[in-house]
């Protein structure tokens, strides 16, 4: 793989009020630099992994993925120029601005700006959530991820993502939507492809370390009339539990605990036959149809019996005493 990581985003916005509010209260996220019309935050020893500019617009504006090295930069610039792809050096004004050592700048086939960098600057100064929680899980992981809706997910766009910059794909399925799911490190998935009505940015997702840290999030967000945007569930894919919350910026946020990791050399690629998630995500943004499509898939998975372990790390957790027949079962069924 030629990408390491999600490393930031660039989000367009109408008011900046608005985003330093739920950015620091309902997200946790710590401000690290505002003006009038720019905000700059933080989640980890990054001086910066959210940007905010309010520029008048919604969504989105670019992506910064990352690289290893100066080296890297050059493999993946030559490798998209071979391919065809339109390539530009950032310009130093930008770099700093971005706070990184050097990046180059290109579009994918459905016009969305991307950014490839590397060096990018970090703080020996501690990260002070804006709301109590334990902080985000990222490092290696980068950032989080980030979901596009797509009128159609083509063979271009996917390829494009695939052959040319080399994220491997995790899973994919066509019920009740089409989607892709796409990794560039353990993180189940750094990018994904979802068929909509519409070409945007569908949500980002920032993975919390304690579960509690989510739960809270769920009561305040459901403190603010029509901040909520799909109820607490889990996905059958990541196993992350989550709920999602709109942002100023008319995308969704997706609040996360429990993310599964994976190991690209020997992941096998599958159909998920059960859909998006195990459990809960009444998804609103859905269309009728659609939504009642979707909740079908719940509950057929817990019809089937379908569950799958919490994923945890070290220190955050305690073992229970006892049986449990089910995982006992499972661990019979893998042996055989």
């Amino acid at each position: 793989m030629f990408l390491s990581a999600l490393g930031y985003v660039g989000v367009r916005a109408k008011e900046i009020d608005d985003w330093s509010g739920y950015g620091t209260k309902l997200l946790g996220l710590q401000i690290a630099d505002k003006s009038s019309n720019t905000l700059a935050m933080r989640m980890d020893d990054r001086k910066q992994r959210i940007m905010v500019d309010a520029d008048g617009g919604q969504g989105i504006g670019f992506f910064g993925w990352e690289v290893a090295d100066a080296a890297a930069l050059e493999t993946i610039a030559a490798r998209l120029e071979a391919a065809g792809v339109p390539v530009a050096r950032g310009a130093r004004a930008l770099a700093d601005q971005r706070m990184v050592k050097d990046l180059i700048t290109l579009k994918d086939p459905a016009g969305n700006r991307l950014e490839i960098f590397h060096g990018a600057e970090v703080t020996g100064e501690p990260f002070v959530p804006g709301r109590n929680i334990s902080g985000f899980r990222t490092g290696m992981l980068g950032l989080g991820h980030v979901v596009l809706q797509v009128s159609k997910v083509t063979d271009e766009l996917v390829n494009f993502y695939k052959d040319t910059l080399g994220f491997g794909v995790s899973d994919f399925y066509y019920q009740p939507f089409t989607a892709f799911f796409f990794h560039v490190n353990l993180r189940h998935h750094s990018f994904a492809l979802i068929q909509s009505d519409k070409d945007a940015v569908h949500h980002m997702m920032l993975e919390m370390y304690s579960l509690d840290d989510v739960g809270q999030g769920y009561d305040l967000a459901q403190l603010e009339e029509g901040r909520l945007a799909v109820t607490l569930g889990r996905h059958a894919g990541d196993y992350m539990t989550s709920f999602y919350t709109w942002t100023p910026s008319g995308f969704m946020v997706e609040s996360g605990w429990g993310g599964q990791v994976i190991d690209p050399k020997t992941w096998v690629v599958n159909q998920r036959k059960e859909g998006p998630s195990l459990w809960g995500h009444d998804r609103s943004w859905l269309p009728p149809d659609v939504r009642a499509k979707a909740r079908q898939t719940t509950l057929k998975a817990a019809e089937d019996g379908y569950r799958r372990p919490v994923q945890v790390i070290e220190g955050n957790y305690n073992l229970m005493p006892g049986v449990c027949p089910w995982w006992d079962g499972m661990k019979k069924a893998g042996a055989a």
